[in-house]
């Protein structure tokens, strides 16, 4: 299966992002011709004001963004997992970071929403506050194609190791990680969480990046990290972009997932721990 990763510098302008992600995935088609085609987190719009998020929200099923990516789908005879876009739900003050994922007729094959928002003050004091604007999801989301079973994940969930075990018991071959990872954090742990997870549970690791800056607001100017990848399930980087717009293609083949888990029987061996006894031993001092 053939797969191209759009790496996009989105911006607080709708209709620049969408342009943008229209004219990669047609550079995507002309010069590789894939299966699937991932665009990043926020693909639509990065940036704003809480209010500003909320109005550059789209409802699912609708919307510009997503009547963009379901018609190019369909013209272009191509799946596209479409990053994640801002869904808004009637009745709803949050809306929702939202991946939508349709099939080479146009036709939406599932959508997920981002459970683990994020919250953080990273090292440059920078703040970051998603939940005061969306909601956490609650569902996970597996599809199926071209003989792989795919798993639904968005940036911060690479965190979360419980979220890919989960989904890992569903028999994975491939996860794919829309994200927007910040700079800061992406030097030093992007590419050490993507191999982890792929080696902890033996499936590829498909992640697409924002990269670039853009601007808040207040003046501040945020950066993120780029460097779209894949790894296999050995945990080998087999593919990586820098900190550029693009486009990075790769195949993934089934022979490496089969290799893998006859060498290490992970799935035979893993025990379910949920339920176990955990004894602290050891005096603690006054």
């Amino acid at each position: 299966m053939k797969i191209s990763l759009i790496q996009m510098n989105s911006q607080p302008d709708r209709a620049q992002n969408l342009e943008e992600a229209e004219r990669l995935m047609l550079q995507a088609v002309a010069l590789d011709r894939p299966d699937l085609i991932v665009l990043p987190e926020h693909f639509d719009w990065t940036g704003g004001t809480v209010q500003d998020k909320k109005n550059a929200a789209d409802r699912v099923p609708d919307g510009l963004a997503y009547r963009m990516v379901q018609r190019f789908a369909a013209q272009h005879g191509v799946w596209v997992h479409a990053g994640s876009l801002l869904e808004a739900v009637v009745g709803r003050e949050r809306i929702f970071n939202t991946t939508v994922v349709f099939d080479d007729h146009g036709r939406e094959v599932g959508a997920y929403r981002k459970i683990h928002l994020f919250d953080i003050t990273a090292p440059d004091g920078k703040r970051y506050a998603e939940s005061e604007t969306v909601a956490p999801g609650r569902e996970l989301l597996i599809y199926q194609m071209g003989g792989f079973r795919i798993a639904c994940c968005i940036c911060y969930d690479l965190r979360f190791s419980r979220l890919f075990d989960r989904l890992a018991s569903e028999r994975v071959d491939a996860f794919i990680l829309p994200a927007a990872f910040t700079r800061q954090t992406g030097a030093d742990h992007w590419e050490v969480l993507c191999r982890a997870r792929a080696i902890e549970f033996q499936a590829y690791v498909v992640a697409c990046g924002q990269c670039g800056s853009y601007p808040m607001p207040s003046g501040e100017v945020r950066q993120t990290h780029g460097h779209s990848l894949v790894c296999d399930p050995w945990g080998k980087v087999v593919a990586e972009m820098d900190d550029g717009v693009g486009v990075l293609t790769v195949t993934l083949e089934k022979e490496p997932l089969d290799t893998v888990r006859r060498l290490i029987p992970m799935t035979d061996h893993r025990v379910a721990l949920q339920r176990s006894k955990v004894r602290v031993a050891g005096s603690v001092a006054d």
